[in-house]
């Protein structure tokens, strides 16, 4: 690597996994015939890229799996031999934890007293692989991560929970595995349910020939109301030898077998209805599996194959939401009754809220329905939708470790999010101008301080963070103002026009719209005396960039959907509005995913830079206002 590319690590290597991973690379292949990065013992450029490494949780992620062999053995020869280093980061972490125990005052109670964690913890996250991840997901995976990798520092299992078929695609597959790494979630393993269908299957008939499980024919319709009602199902007395030869005629996928599923024989009648004999085989023959195509007929259930590759795979704290509350002990009956290793197991409550609906079902009927312009509409509360709307994963994680793991199901407003998601980002989002195109006026100014001609002066990005660079600002004798502004001023009104000075308003061409101004500049007037402080662009010297700004509103009309609402009946006609504006030219460096503020309009996320076409698209970042 060169010189120049070795200084910018240190800030390149903050960010998240897509942006550090070729970084990465290259730096694995710069250390292969090298102790230290460069020269022959520890320098400060080398201090800080292994502090920005250390406190990056991607980065410790990709570290520990050791696929960059050079890499991880330089980080762990200068852990060693430096530890002077070391102590801002320890002062670090010390800080963080004390954020997530405030955090915990503040909502989260992370004392969960988890059973025998002194023998390992190993967690686990089991996303169906049939939609993206939304953001209940993100609690389910960000709280088993708390638990593995920093409360008790063991491992995180991703298991894909790949059993239907019918829903399922390597598209939604490939997307959780990116998108946990866009969350700073790094797994210890990546299994599939599909990797044990044939020890499913073995157990599956352990069951039946044990007697603990039966081959029935039941039309759906029959079955659910005979479950209801407490009613035993006709087909329960079979033989073990009948239920055994069913079973195989359903995974041949015959005639026969197609009428049938298998059901574990729990309970008739229990007050419990996940105990009512729930189905734990069915048939699919009608569409391939993504990963093992045609070669299985018959697919395990959720509730069997749940537990049994828990257990199998050695996970020791299954965390998951209390919509699986009543199914717990069905989970421990399978475990019981296999007499198959204990998992312990705690529930926590689902993310909800307003005026937002999680189930993939509905919106993949959107998505399908061409409603929205995909899975990663800013609209959609999908982990790449409330991204691509501006959200930053720090803030996405502090909300979630503030929440906790409690039980308490709450609706809550999106309000809280975007208020943290705004501290986030306020700090460090460059500033920036721009002017609507729609009836843009042009002011005219006289007086002894106006530029004879267009001049350039260097002014900071961000008034409070000298870090964040700095930008041009380009002063002339003539600029462009908003019509929402220029329609308010009256003749002589003082207004002050941000980072310059004092205008006084002389002449106004037409009303509604304002065709025109001419106005003197008065630069020894007293901004603290104005009431108006607009912002502008030069009309001169300077090259304008052409920008759309999108802003957007809730998909939906009402707070909550009750379980009997047609979700049509609820979708808000009007979701999405732009507006073509000027912005000034700093703005033309921009890049994809950049987060900036537009004085007096917001902060707003880049989602295509001039590089993808021929003017920017801004989406507007809620900060939690109302």
């Amino acid at each position: 690597m060169t010189p120049d590319e070795l200084q910018a690590l240190p800030t390149i290597l903050a960010g998240d996994f897509r942006s550090i991973e070729p970084h990465l690379r290259a730096l694995d292949k710069h250390l292969t015939l090298r102790t230290y990065i460069e020269g022959y013992k520890l320098s400060e450029l080398e201090t800080k890229i292994w502090q920005t490494l250390k406190t990056n949780k991607a980065t410790v992620g990709i570290l520990r799996k050791g696929t960059l062999a050079n890499l991880t053995r330089w980080f762990n020869f200068i852990e060693q031999t430096h530890p002077e280093i070391q102590a801002e980061i320890q002062a670090a972490e010390a800080a963080r934890k004390a954020k997530i125990v405030a955090g915990s005052k503040a909502g989260g109670n992370f004392d969960l007293a988890l059973q025998n964690v002194d023998q390992g913890v190993v967690t686990r996250f089991l996303p169906e692989p049939s939609g993206y991840l939304h953001i209940g997901h993100a609690k389910a995976a960000l709280l088993s991560d708390y638990f593995a990798h920093e409360a008790y520092k063991g491992q995180l299992r991703l298991r894909l929970d790949d059993t239907n078929p019918s829903k399922e695609k390597e598209e939604f597959q490939d997307s959780i595995v990116e998108d946990l790494h866009l969350m700073g979630i790094t797994h210890d393993t990546l299994t599939y349910t599909s990797d044990y269908f044939q020890y499913l299957y073995d157990m599956c008939k352990r069951l039946i020939s044990e007697g603990r499980a039966y081959a029935d024919d039941t039309d759906q319709e029959t079955m659910r109301a005979e479950r209801m009602d407490g009613i035993e199902s006709k087909r329960r007395k079979r033989t073990v030898e009948e239920n055994l030869r069913i079973f195989e005629e359903m995974t041949k996928g015959s005639e026969e077998g197609l009428k049938n599923c298998i059901r574990a024989k729990v309970s008739v009648d229990d007050p419990n209805k996940a105990l009512r004999d729930p189905v734990i085989y069915r048939c699919n023959v009608d569409d391939a599996h993504h990963r093992t195509g045609t070669t299985w007929k018959v697919y395990p259930t959720y509730d069997l194959a749940c537990p049994l590759v828990d257990s199998l795979e050695g996970v020791t704290h299954a965390l998951r939401s209390t919509e699986y509350t009543d199914r717990n002990p069905l989970y421990q009956w399978f475990i019981d009754t296999l007499k198959i290793r204990k998992v312990y197991m705690w529930d926590f409550s689902r993310i909800n809220f307003v005026r937002t609906f999680l189930s993939k079902r509905k919106l993949a009927s959107l998505v399908d329905a061409g409603k929205v312009s995909g899975w990663d509409d800013p609209r959609f509360p999908t982990i790449r939708g409330i991204r691509r709307r501006g959200l930053t994963i720090p803030a996405l994680r502090e909300f979630i470790i503030k929440q906790g793991p409690s039980r308490n199901v709450v609706n809550m407003d999106w309000a809280g999010l975007w208020a943290l998601n705004k501290k986030v980002i306020d700090p460090i989002a460059p500033r920036h101008t721009a002017i609507a195109e729609k009836d843009r006026v042009k002011v005219t100014l006289t007086g002894a301080d106006v530029p004879e001609a267009p001049r350039t002066e260097e002014r900071p990005k961000h008034p409070k963070n000298a870090e964040v660079g700095k930008k041009n600002v380009v002063f002339s004798d003539e600029i462009w103002l908003d019509q929402a502004d220029a329609k308010t001023f009256t003749k002589d009104e003082e207004i002050t026009a941000m980072s310059w000075g004092n205008v006084i308003i002389r002449e106004i061409t037409g009303s509604d719209p304002v065709a025109g101004i001419t106005a003197e500049l008065n630069l020894k007037g007293d901004f603290k005396s104005t009431k108006k402080k607009v912002t502008w662009l030069s009309a001169k010297g300077t090259k304008l960039i052409p920008a759309e700004l999108w802003d957007f509103d809730y998909l939906l009309t009402k707070d909550k959907l009750e379980e009997d609402d047609k979700l049509e009946d609820f979708l808000n006609p009007n979701t999405a509005w732009s507006e073509n504006a000027w912005c000034d030219e700093g703005t033309a460096q921009l890049k994809k995913d950049d987060i900036i503020q537009l004085e007096r309009r917001g902060f707003y996320r880049v989602d295509k830079s001039l590089n993808e076409g021929d003017k920017l698209v801004l989406f507007a970042i809620p900060t939690g206002k109302k």
